[in-house]
């Protein structure tokens, strides 16, 4: 019996496990199509195309994958499968029926929640104790399609965007281990996916890494360590001058509340005393000239602490 045949569209981390998961388990791969990378872009994560070099397997970056020239080039190869490994664009339908068994994608959430962008960013933004991963078949709806499984993983309070990006790849490359065998023998599940309202989440863009310091301390928690670097980061006005707040933790100790809140020096500690009482630990933050020397700032907050609107 001849190996199964898959065309890979991947990028990133889950791009590169993914990839070399297939491989392991004896599929044919003669075609991958990834993703230029962005010079704009810090690239802290693994190359599926020097993957795909690494294991002498052609690699294409076309501009769109949605044309007739790529459609009948995949035809042509006659895959067994299509599978979408944290590639940005979405596939047409036109593309999917190529694939004799099917079309599937591996999403970063326990599928129907977070289906869309950032699944991971959001997750954490929005205080989620856990996470995970979900291989599906692809509709031409977003991340809407029949589930076949998915594995969860923890999300720790403090816990960043990158920590929990690295357990949902390994995540992902657990359920498509697994799910493998009964993909190529065509015995996999596949569950019907409730389509959840309020569980479609949008592109999330640098800007939106302002912090409000009307916030609760976890709300801006949740907000610094959703988009940590190598993220673009989490920022605020602080007496004019622009601070990126790169790590944080909320701390045990109430304030009172009030109308503003503050920049204080505790025993050593920059901490934020939010309007609600609840309190906020600076660990790392920059600004234009670097970063700040926390400690020798929380000296001087102690006799002089700051307002922050």
């Amino acid at each position: 019996m001849s190996a199964a045949r898959a065309v890979v569209f991947g990028y990133h981390d889950v791009g590169v496990r993914c990839l070399k998961t297939l491989i392991s388990g004896g599929v044919e791969v003669p075609l991958v199509v990834t993703v230029a990378d962005d010079p704009n872009e810090t690239q802290w994560f693994g190359s599926v195309a020097a993957t795909a070099a690494e294991y002498g397997i052609a690699a294409i970056t076309p501009p769109d994958a949605n044309t007739a020239e790529l459609q009948q080039t995949i035809s042509d190869l006659q895959p067994d499968f299509i599978f979408s490994f944290y590639y940005r664009s979405m596939l047409g339908a036109p593309l999917l029926r190529t694939a004799r068994l099917g079309a599937l994608n591996m999403h970063g959430s326990m599928l129907p929640k977070y289906r869309g962008r950032a699944p991971v960013n959001w997750a954490i933004l929005r205080g989620e104790r856990e996470t995970g991963a979900t291989l599906h078949y692809m509709v031409e709806r977003a991340d809407a399609g029949e589930i076949v499984d998915q594995v969860a993983v923890p999300i720790l309070r403090d816990d960043d965007a990158r920590e929990v990006f690295a357990k949902v790849t390994v995540a992902a490359e657990t359920v498509l281990a697994r799910s493998l065998p009964g993909l190529i023998a065509g015995t996999a599940p596949r569950k019907i996916q409730p389509v959840e309202p309020g569980q479609y989440f949008g592109r999330r863009r640098p800007e939106d890494g302002r912090i409000d310091w009307s916030w609760p301390a976890e709300q801006i928690h949740n907000l610094v360590r959703a988009v940590a670097p190598p993220f673009p980061g989490a920022f605020a006005d602080v007496q004019g001058e622009r601070w990126g707040i790169h790590k944080t933790r909320v701390v045990s100790r109430r304030a009172n509340p009030a109308q503003c809140a503050r920049l204080v020096g505790v025993g050593g500690q920059c901490q934020v005393e939010c309007r609600d009482g609840s309190v906020l630990q600076l660990l790392a933050a920059v600004t234009a000239a670097g970063p700040l020397n926390l400690q020798s700032l929380a000296a001087t907050l102690s006799h002089n602490p700051r307002q922050l609107t």
